[in-house]
């Protein structure tokens, strides 16, 4: 995308993103590890929700295209992605990112961790989202907002 004149917004906190996951799944491994916890006994359950989560963050991938990244990464003029599930959610990738966190220290009674990152990911995700709008507003001259489409609208 940067070949096509793409530019990054809000780099300064990417690193610390970067840090909150590595340092997720090293709590999770060792909560589960230090206070020999077990598997949930509602295990089975918080598995089917969690593949339920992957399969909309592959829905997410798919509608985003060349535009799905990790950073904040916009291409000005670029058309706002209004299909898949951002037909009906403005962030569904983040919503994703925020369910694994739950999700995961869940199936194996890591509550502490499953506090603790929550937390740090809600301080992360208020500076990362409106970081996001701010620059999908500025590059597409003010199109960038969220209008639930009508039901013979919907696209997918």
């Amino acid at each position: 995308m940067k070949q096509l004149g793409a530019y990054e917004v809000g780099a300064f906190h990417y690193p610390f993103m970067i840090l909150l996951h590595v340092s997720f799944f090293i709590s999770l491994i060792a909560e589960f590890m230090l206070f020999q916890r077990s598997l949930s006994p509602y295990f089975i359950y918080l598995f089917f929700i969690f593949l339920l989560v992957q399969a909309l963050r592959i829905w997410c991938l798919i509608s985003l295209g060349m535009f799905w990244n990790t950073k904040i990464i916009v291409l000005p003029g670029a058309k706002i992605v209004k299909t898949g599930p951002y037909a009906f959610f403005k962030h569904p990738n983040y919503i994703v990112v925020c369910c694994e966190i739950v999700l995961l220290p869940m199936m194996f009674q890591a509550y502490i961790t499953a506090l603790f990152f929550t937390a740090l990911n809600f301080i992360i995700l208020s500076i990362r989202i409106p970081l996001e709008e701010k620059a999908l507003t500025e590059a597409t001259n003010g199109e960038y907002t969220f209008h639930k489409k009508r039901a013979s609208e919907k696209s997918f």
